[in-house]
């Protein structure tokens, strides 16, 4: 058995259906090293009874001088067995992901058990994304989401990975759930842990309604478990398996549900307004409007009222710190401070033209880790491409445009010359036909296919030093809009500009940080607040739009005052605030236009943006009865549209993602595979199956169905839990020290016999706080610091 046929082998004891496999790594693989990462934790998947003997070759670079010939003949190990990995680990297929929230974490560590080598690549300092930490005196903000909902969902992916929730997380289910206040004319109304004390409370606001709400609660509960069974899980790739009974005898009532607006279908079981807004309320944890979500959404309303809400003890962000540490476990390398500039694809048949000499590099395309990134300059080389740019490789040292000199690269094999200079071997030009000197292009051959294929990513370091990563599949778990438009040239571009001029962003929002001296018992742990113009502030967010969101959108304003959401975690978790303060975040959703602003600590921030949270600081004292709270307010930061368009690359400065109108769910989402660049896969809440936490976790295991070829509509199988971590600890002991910064990778020099990429993999390794339960330090690693 060779080590892909190891690779090739499924999660213990879980089948696998079988489907073509990603490409196998390029080049020589030296025997692992300290520079070539190797992952003894995990299961090898090779049964006992096909050991056999493997043979390896090598030669070995001794202190720099001496070679040595290796020879090594052994029995191949046993599943349990961590030499064959520390052997040949390097033959693993690497795998880049890029962006470390939390679809991007989950999507590593799953791809990591299925058998990869994985680099995640984060621009941000510090991973989680939207879901990150913000610390000051003594203050612990979660600087998004805030709402554990769908537990199910996040104790499948722990189950995934070997563990469970209850090992990971301590959970407390918040009783009241959360509290609604009105504007002016209507007492609080708390909402309850359980369904019937939820029932109770609407017949006592609106008398007969509570049997209709036990209906619409029992329709939520069956539209969520036949979305978890049909469509939550399913790539979309093969859409014969929605037409099976279950669904097809529900398909009048499905249609229904697709075109009737979430807040028509709730209108039609309440009448009172305040219980309407509650039920129209979760369409904003979708990115959208009640009035344009479909009614299928409402399946939302069994997670709050029937389930209720649940608490992680730490904050939303001690998920991402589990989930980083499992990752880290498995043998993912994170780089931080890393800004991808670009995807790089090549030719699937550069590779199999061994009948064409390897053609000579020209300056657009040379074996190097610290290139000049005026060479690569996106815009340039696809305007020298198309032919609107004469090249003039002169410039840059290279041969110049009137021929082709003895060793220029003449465009043989695949390669693609311009005036004696691009190869497409590494370049971001792949995919093209062949461009002559004079800058016409060249057809392929009669009967040849020349499609991209991923080569690796370009990024820069913090201190602007340009690296590359080779890479046999690539998966983009960051803002599906900055990944399409900036990383890939025009003609690969699955999802161009034209395409996001025609969809709709999600609300952005003015996101407040508090800390405020004394208790605030007027607020629970969630409380909303609902103004009177309800209809008319999603109106000014969004724009005028038609029925489910297909109408034309108008122009958008900022709400005054605004339906807005406080948190207050220190109500439930004494960690996140000094002792005698509280801890509050405030959202405030607006328009998503980077236009209106940055946010700052202290006031610092763009005047619109400071001038939106004074308001919402003014409303909140004012409807909760706490007249000095601006007084009391200790620490002070806020965030705006252009913060979430420059630090997350947010499409439109939008705080969510893509809307969840009709056009922009389920299958009519944006898929999670290129169509033009094989190998390139996407996951996160731009893609299917769309916004929030549970959705981006449910978006990591479709990238794994869809390298397997699978199309089945439910969730993968659970392996045993053989690796539980955490039964001998408190639940997550040892992930507080995930939220440093990683370090760069040094290519400059090399670990003798180790290929560039292991060199960069292993030296942005980072060690877990129990190193028993890594796969050991690499060259080059830095420890965790606190």
């Amino acid at each position: 058995m060779s080590s892909n046929d190891a690779r090739d082998q499924p999660w213990p004891d879980q089948p696998r259906p079988d489907q073509p496999r990603p490409d196998e790594p390029r080049g020589e693989t030296p025997i692992a090293s300290e520079s070539s990462p190797s992952d003894p934790q995990r299961s090898s998947g090779i049964p006992p009874d096909e050991a056999e003997t493997v043979e390896i070759t090598r030669l070995v670079e001794i202190d720099g001088s001496e070679s040595l010939l290796v020879e090594i003949s052994a029995a191949t190990p046993s599943p349990s067995s961590d030499s064959f990995d520390s052997v040949l680990g390097s033959a693993k297929p690497h795998a880049v992901v890029i962006g470390a929230g939390i679809s991007g974490l989950a999507v590593a560590g799953l791809l990591s058990r299925e058998g990869y080598r994985v680099t995640v690549v984060e621009k941000r300092e510090a991973v989680g994304g939207r879901a990150g930490l913000w610390e000051k005196d003594g203050f612990r903000f979660d600087t998004g989401p805030s709402w554990y909902l769908m537990p199910e969902v996040f104790d499948h992916f722990y189950r995934l990975m070997g563990t469970t929730a209850a090992d990971q997380l301590d959970l407390q289910k918040l009783d009241p759930g959360y509290r609604v206040l009105f504007e002016d004319e209507y007492n609080a109304i708390d909402i309850a842990g359980s369904r019937e004390q939820n029932l109770d409370l609407f017949e006592s606001l609106e008398p007969g309604s509570g049997v209709r709400m036990a209906g619409y609660l029992d329709s939520a509960a069956e539209t969520y478990d036949l979305a978890k069974q049909y469509f939550l899980y399913s790539t979309f790739e093969d859409l014969r398996p929605l037409l099976k009974a279950p669904v097809t005898k529900r398909s009048p009532r499905l249609v229904r549900l697709l075109v009737e607006s979430l807040n028509s279908f709730a209108g039609r079981t309440v009448r009172d307004p305040r219980l309407l807004q509650i039920l129209g309320y979760p369409a904003v944890f979708l990115g959208s409007s009640p009035y344009s979500t479909p009614s299928m959404y409402h399946l939302m309303s069994h997670l709050d009222l029937d389930d209720g809400v649940l608490y992680p003890q730490g904050g939303l962000h001690t998920v991402i710190q589990t989930i980083e540490q499992l990752a880290l476990d498995a043998g993912v390398d994170i780089v931080t401070a890393a800004s991808v500039t670009r995807i790089v694809t090549t030719d699937d048949e550069v590779e199999a033209a061994a009948a064409h000499p390897e053609p000579a590099p020209g300056p657009y395309d040379y074996d190097t880790h610290e290139f000049d990134t005026n060479v690569l300059d996106r815009d340039e080389l696809r305007r020298v491409l198309s032919g609107e740019l004469d090249d003039d490789p002169g410039r840059y040292g290279g041969a110049t445009g009137s021929g082709a000199p003895a060793g220029a690269d003449t465009g043989e094999g695949g390669g693609t010359g311009v005036g004696g200079g691009i190869g497409t071997g590494r370049g971001a030009g792949a995919g093209r036909a062949a461009v002559g000197g004079s800058g016409e292009e060249v057809p392929p051959a009669k009967g040849e296919s020349i499609p991209a294929r991923i080569a690796g990513i370009h990024y820069l370091d913090a201190a602007g030093t340009a690296h590359s990563l080779d890479a046999d599949i690539v998966v983009a778990a960051a803002d599906l809009e900055h990944v399409e438009t900036t990383m890939l040239l025009p003609e690969l571009q699955t999802y161009p500009a034209s395409y996001w001029k025609k969809k709709i962003a999600g609300p952005s929002a003015v996101l407040i940080y508090l800390g405020v001296s004394g208790e605030l018992p007027e607020l629970l742990h969630h409380t909303l607040f609902f103004t009177k113009s309800w209809k008319s502030d999603f109106t000014k967010i969004f724009g005028k739009t038609g029925p489910a969101g297909l109408g034309p959108r108008g122009q958008t304003s900022v709400p005054s005052p605004a339906s807005i959401y406080v948190c207050r975690p220190s109500a439930t978790d004494a960690t996140v605030a000094p002792v005698g303060s509280e801890n509050l975040f405030v959202l405030v959703p607006i328009p998503a236009d980077p236009g209106i602003g940055h946010g700052g600590e202290d006031g610092t921030g763009s005047p619109q943006v400071e001038a939106i949270a004074d308001e919402a600081i003014a409303q909140i004292a004012s409807w909760a009865g706490i007249p000095d709270l601006a007084s009391r307010i200790t620490v002070r930061r806020t965030v705006g549209p252009a913060d979430f368009a420059a630090d997350l690359n947010a499409w439109n400065g939008t705080a969510l993602g893509p809307a969840h109108t009709l056009g922009q769910s389920a299958f009519l989402r944006a898929g999670n595979v290129s169509k033009k660049v094989k190998g390139l896969y996407y996951a996160g809440g731009s893609t299917i199956p769309g916004i929030g936490l549970p959705m981006c976790l449910i978006s990591a295991e479709l990238v794994i169905k869809r390298l397997r070829g699978d199309t089945s509509t439910t969730a993968l199988p659970e392996p045993p839990l053989t690796e539980r971590r955490g039964a001998d600890l408190a639940p997550h002991a040892d992930a507080a020290s995930s939220t440093s910064g990683h370090a760069a990778p040094d290519h400059s020099d090399p670990a003798p016999g180790s290929t560039p990429d292991s060199t960069a993999a292993s030296s942005t390794t980072r060690q877990p706080a129990d190193p028993t339960a890594s796969a050991g330090p690499a060259s080059g690693t830095t420890p965790d610091s606190a």
